[in-house]
């Protein structure tokens, strides 16, 4: 509960500096009539909507499962920064390229007083600083020390990395948009202003397509970390009982739903009511150990393919070998070599 606590308390900060930011360009625009200056007002009023929406898809997903929604409506954590990707293209990035290359082809004679730009630009790289800066201390936590690419990348709950790049992108919109108002002054050329709001509308189409391609492998169905594939893995061949674990797979309902179906090899001494006792404690100690994964299927086959067991297993003993301080500076290599079933606890 505190990870959406934490994400609500980001999406709020950004909307409301949003929404104050949104109608200081929009009056700066109008009185300066600065192309780029309006770019970034129409990028702010997307930005706003954008929050709407993810509050929306958050309240969404608390809904409780039922006989429509079985597994809950987690998966609206995904739904919405989709349409808030798709939004960012159209909204802000189409309009601030077509508006800009329309005044590069049919420049305005009339230009309004520059100092209304200048202001509300600098206050409102004041106020995305400080959005930015909530959404940065929180995303650090997400990131538990990756970089930040595979960190975004390997997020299961968009919420966060997608408001962080919003306020990235608005940050570095601003500076386009200061510099082009202050270079069109510089040298009288009106062209530098329009051409700021093609750079806008370029770099959020760029942000845009990069956050739908994300959210795109999470809406069909991405995979759970592979530490936590390792670790239920572990876990389960750690079981008194059981001989090894044949097939894994894992499924990201939602940020918050893990599903998980493994196919399992048990001892040959196992009669079918100790198999039932060790299923359950097999699933008793993955729920105690790894909460997202509510819903666990396991099917008895001694046969399976062998999907997903590599990448577990390595995942694992990379995670283990650097955390582990008993196995000392060749960790990997100790590790490597003795079986996760001969760690039961």
């Amino acid at each position: 509960m505190s990870g959406h606590a934490d994400s609500k308390k980001v999406v709020i900060a950004a909307l409301l500096g949003n929404v104050a930011i949104a109608a200081c360009k929009f009056g700066a625009a109008y009185l300066s009539r600065s192309t780029a200056t309006l770019a970034e007002a129409v990028h702010s009023l997307a930005d706003t909507g954008n929050q709407g929406l993810l509050l929306i898809g958050m309240r969404l997903a608390a809904s409780p499962p039922d006989d429509r929604f079985p597994f809950g409506r987690s998966g609206e954590k995904y739904f919405w920064p989709f349409v808030v990707a798709l939004m960012l293209f159209s909204v802000g990035g189409a309009f601030a390229v077509y508006d800009g290359a329309s005044h590069i082809f049919h420049p305005a004679h009339e230009v309004g007083s520059r100092f209304w730009s200048y202001a509300v630009l600098g206050v409102s790289i004041i106020f995305e600083a400080m959005s930015f800066r909530v959404a940065f201390k929180e995303f650090k936590v997400l990131a538990k020390g990756r970089p930040w690419i595979v960190a975004v990348r390997e997020a299961r709950d968009p919420t966060i990395p997608l408001v962080l790049a919003e306020d990235t992108t608005a940050l570095i919109g601003l500076c386009i948009a200061f510099l082009a108002v202050l270079t069109s002054d510089l040298t009288g050329q009106h062209f530098w202003d329009p051409l700021g709001s093609v750079l806008i509308g370029v770099l959020l189409c760029a942000v845009a397509i990069m956050l739908a391609k994300n959210t795109h492998a999470l809406l069909i169905g991405a995979s759970a970390d592979p530490e936590e594939q390792g670790q239920a893995l572990h876990l389960t061949e750690g079981v008194e009982g059981v001989d090894r674990v044949t097939q894994i797979l894992t499924f990201h309902v939602g940020p918050d739903v893990v599903i998980l179906a493994m196919k399992v090899a048990f001892k040959e001494t196992m009669t079918a009511k100790t198999i039932e006792e060790t299923i359950n404690e097999i699933e008793r100690r993955i729920r105690a150990e790894l909460p997202l994964m509510r819903k666990i299927f396991i099917e008895v086959d001694a046969h399976g393919d062998g999907r997903g067991l590599v990448r577990a297993r390595t995942a694992w003993e990379q995670k283990r070998a650097l955390t582990d301080a008993s196995y000392g500076p060749h960790g990997a290599a100790a590790l490597a070599s003795k079986p996760p079933a001969a760690e039961a606890e």
